[in-house]
């Protein structure tokens, strides 16, 4: 049952594989029918009635009637080339005609009655082996005669190849020219334009690259667009001249071209590399090696032997690669991809027909051509993608400073909100303050008035309760005020009153400030912060004449700094001492009665508490010190001291 149930989920897999995998091969089969009968069609129609096809040919020492196209017996024949011998029919009256070469391999050299017209390796380029270069020649009227005419064609062959000789054309320039220009478009000019969009478009595909790092996928195909490019232009060399074993190496270079394209497509499809990637560069390097060693014509050999086996084997992997893609995402990159290589393989397969000669009619290369059109074709789509990526970033960017731009004024928008809600938070706080302390301070004094004046007590005491309302109202008045942070403005104030007050009891206020400074600034300072400073003060002022009967009171403000710690810095110092008798404290440093003196001490440590300072009492008989020590920093709410 293990076993059925481990199956079961393969068979749908299978059944996708199929059903992605028969309609691609089927399309795949469609392509290479289009391709061949495009092949087909494209083929240049030559003027048959000047075809010269019968010829005596005279080869290693005999002679035999052959008849065009023909492949010769031998690969390197120099010193003794083939000889093709004719003859053509020219009328009296007709003038301005020419020999016409489609096709042949190596070099030739016609002559017409003996004398030479055409010699092709004076053209390097047209005496590659991988080209379908044609040749024209116009013959002097001079050396034509009415009646036969002796037309003899040296065919030059240095290998790998066999040579082979397409049919020979002799008639009037005006009938001939035609097919020499159409060959030369589809042989010749094409091949250029595509190497020179390859040129261009591997420039921009090493910018590209440079700019991305990350993506060497750029990169690698700018170097196999680069290597096609330098076997497009590298001139061939033609013997008996000598060329460099350099250019030799790189005009075989198409192997590993075709390694870094199959890189390309597992870089491009976001394949891992296989283990043994790395022998798909054997070849190539194989051929450069010997080919630098040994001199040029091993490169060739080695191409034939080596480096055509291993593009096919390049575009089968290429081919294999694209369909497993197609049947993975079935995206339009894997489908284009693979229609491409498929029409190149087709080609390359029709090219390696006529290298066996098994097609014996023709021998035209078509996969080089291919080749470098699908190379442009892959370096354009990914040119534009990069350009729609970028489009993309750039409208992505856009998009996003308008986001931010609508985030901004909605911040904006939510900070005035916040703003105003603090605003109206503040002044509720503030309200609320004012109200306690006008409930807490003047409103006592006012009910003490009106129960005083009720009960009928006498004007004194109506007086004094008067008194000290009026002096808590002018208390909460003055904290109102901006000091800006400076306490030392608010203890001026303080001392002003404090000094009214003693004065009627016969009581000296001592002012001592032990720092210049003074008090350090606290921009966080709030009215009610001084509030309760300054109450602290009162009642201990208030203590020390009521209860002590001190008649001396000494304010004592500094700034201390300690220089340790964390939370070490510059705080501020208030004391109040005075010359009374004095009190006992309990060892928790709580007043010893529960009388009114008891409940002061209590309100001082509450009020401390909530500013964040700290109160310190010590009293003997000589006298009673209050010492209040400044916070750092005054905390935001009265209510974050409360513990």
């Amino acid at each position: 049952m293990s076993e059925i149930a481990a199956k079961a989920p393969t068979r749908p897999r299978r059944r996708l594989i199929v059903s992605r995998l028969v309609p691609y091969l089927l399309l795949q089969a469609l392509i290479v029918i289009v391709t061949i009968l495009g092949l087909r069609l494209l083929q240049p129609s030559d003027p048959d009635d000047f075809a010269v096809s019968g010829f005596s040919l005279r080869e290693d020492g005999a002679s035999r009637p052959v008849t065009l196209p023909h492949f010769t017996s031998s690969r390197y024949s120099l010193s003794d080339p083939p000889l093709y011998t004719g003859t053509f029919t020219f009328r009296n009256g007709d003038a301005g005609w020419c020999v016409f070469l489609p096709r042949f391999s190596n070099a030739v050299e016609v002559a017409v009655n003996g004398v030479v017209v055409l010699d092709s390796r004076r053209d390097a380029n047209a005496n590659r082996p991988d080209r379908n270069t044609p040749q024209i020649a116009l013959i002097p009227a001079s050396l034509l005669h009415d009646g036969d005419n002796e037309i003899a064609v040296r065919l030059f062959v240095w290998g790998p190849l066999k040579g082979f000789l397409d049919t020979v054309y002799v008639g009037p320039d005006a009938a001939l020219r035609p097919s020499y220009e159409t060959r030369t478009l589809l042989f010749v000019t094409l091949p250029v334009v595509f190497s020179a969009w390859q040129s261009i478009l591997a420039v921009i595909l090493a910018i590209m690259w440079l700019m991305r790092r990350r993506e060497p996928v750029y990169g690698v195909l700018a170097v196999a667009m680069v290597l096609g490019v330098v076997q497009a232009f590298v001139p061939p060399p033609v013997p008996p001249a000598t060329t460099s074993r350099l250019a030799a190496v790189l005009l075989a270079s198409a192997p590993t071209e075709s390694a870094l394209i199959v890189v390309f497509a597992l870089l491009f499809f976001g394949w891992r590399w296989p283990r043994y990637g790395a022998l798909l560069f054997v070849p190539g390097i194989v051929v450069f090696a010997v080919g630098l060693v040994g001199g040029p014509p091993l490169p060739r050999i080695l191409f034939l032997i080596l480096g055509i086996p291993m593009v096919g084997v390049c575009l089968l992997l290429m081919a294999s690669i694209t369909a497993a893609q197609v049947v993975r995402r079935q995206d339009a990159a894997s489908f284009t991809l693979g229609c491409a290589v498929t029409i190149v393989l087709t080609c390359w397969v029709h090219d390696m027909l006529s290298v066996f000669e098994i097609m014996t009619n023709e021998r035209i290369f078509v996969s080089r051509l291919s080749y470098s059109a699908m190379l442009v074709a892959i370096g354009a789509g990914l040119t534009w993608r990069f350009a729609r990526a970028l489009n993309q970033v750039d409208s992505f960017a856009s998009q996003l400073v308008a986001r931010v731009r609508e985030a901004e004024e909605r911040l904006k928008a939510s900070f005035a909100r916040e703003e105003e809600r603090a605003r109206a938070a503040a002044l509720a706080n503030e309200r609320t303050r004012l109200m306690r302390d006008l409930h807490d301070g003047l409103g006592g004094q006012l009910v003490s008035i009106v129960a005083l004046s009720e009960r009928g007590h006498e004007s004194s005491g109506i007086t004094d309760a008067a008194r000290a309302a009026l002096k808590d109202l002018r208390l909460v008045i003055d904290s109102m005020d901006d000091i800006g942070g400076d306490l030392m403005l608010a203890l001026g104030s303080w001392r002003e009153r404090a000094a009214a007050q003693l004065r009627p009891h016969d009581v000296a206020l001592g002012w001592h400030v032990a720092t210049p400074q003074g008090l350090p600034l606290h921009p966080e300072l709030r009215p009610w912060h001084v509030i309760q400073i300054v109450r602290i003060l009162d009642e201990a002022v208030t203590n020390a004449v009521k209860h002590a009967q001190a008649r001396h009171i000494v304010v004592t403000i500094e700034t201390l700094d300690d220089g340790q710690g964390d939370d070490s810095g510059p705080r501020g110092m208030i004391s109040v001492a005075d010359d009374g008798k004095g009190f006992a404290l309990p060892g928790n440093g709580e007043a010893g009665s529960a009388g009114q003196t008891a409940r002061g001490l209590r309100n001082m440590r509450s009020r401390a508490a909530r500013c964040g300072a700290v109160l310190d009492l010590a009293s003997d008989s000589s006298g009673t010190s209050v010492r209040l020590q400044l916070p750092k920093i005054f905390p935001d709410s009265d209510a974050a001291a409360t513990g």
